[in-house]
């Protein structure tokens, strides 16, 4: 597998567009596995040569989404998936009020998983970045509450998997 940790990050080459398109469409994806059982390896294919092939996407501003970049999006779907029971016990301990996983709406439950695999298992991308992406995703899908409790959920798992950064960060 390439190293796409380090590709498409220079300023002004759209790779931080193609990585914030690669996260909405590894989020899109892990729901439709939820939601239809449908196999790992159909679905990444179905996004990444049909989907989002030659398509006129829009984010929720109507803005040209790029082409996801391919390797990030599949780093991110297989590895949300391959550990969605460590990421589920994960999110179950940041969240508040009793809530579990289990009880969040899909899409909820899918943009969680995929934002705390990428604070996980990506340590290039900065905490602070994970987290801001994955909240104005959620933006993009909801309109109420729900940015937040992505924030303060990606917030509070930051700061146990990457208390050093989040430390150097605070002072």
């Amino acid at each position: 597998m390439s190293d796409s940790k380090s590709q498409g990050t220079q300023p002004g080459d759209g790779g931080s567009r193609r990585r914030s398109a690669a996260r909405l469409a590894a989020v899109q994806a892990l729901y439709e596995i939820d939601m239809s059982g449908a196999g790992l390896n159909g679905v990444i294919d179905e996004f990444l040569h049909k989907r989002w092939t030659g398509a006129d996407l829009t984010d929720g501003e109507g803005v040209s989404l790029p082409e996801p970049d391919g390797n990030y999006f599949g780093l991110l779907l297989r590895g949300a998936h391959g550990r969605q029971a460590d990421l589920d016990a994960m999110i179950d301990g940041a969240l508040s009020g009793g809530y579990s996983v289990h009880r969040l709406e899909a899409v909820l439950r899918a943009t969680l998983r995929v934002g705390t695999y990428e604070l996980l298992d990506c340590p290039k991308v900065p905490a602070r970045v994970v987290i801001t992406e994955y909240v104005d995703l959620t933006g993009d899908f909801f309109l109420a509450k729900e940015p937040g409790l992505v924030n303060g959920v990606l917030d509070r798992l930051a700061r146990t998997l990457r208390a050093d950064e989040m430390a150097r960060e605070a002072g």
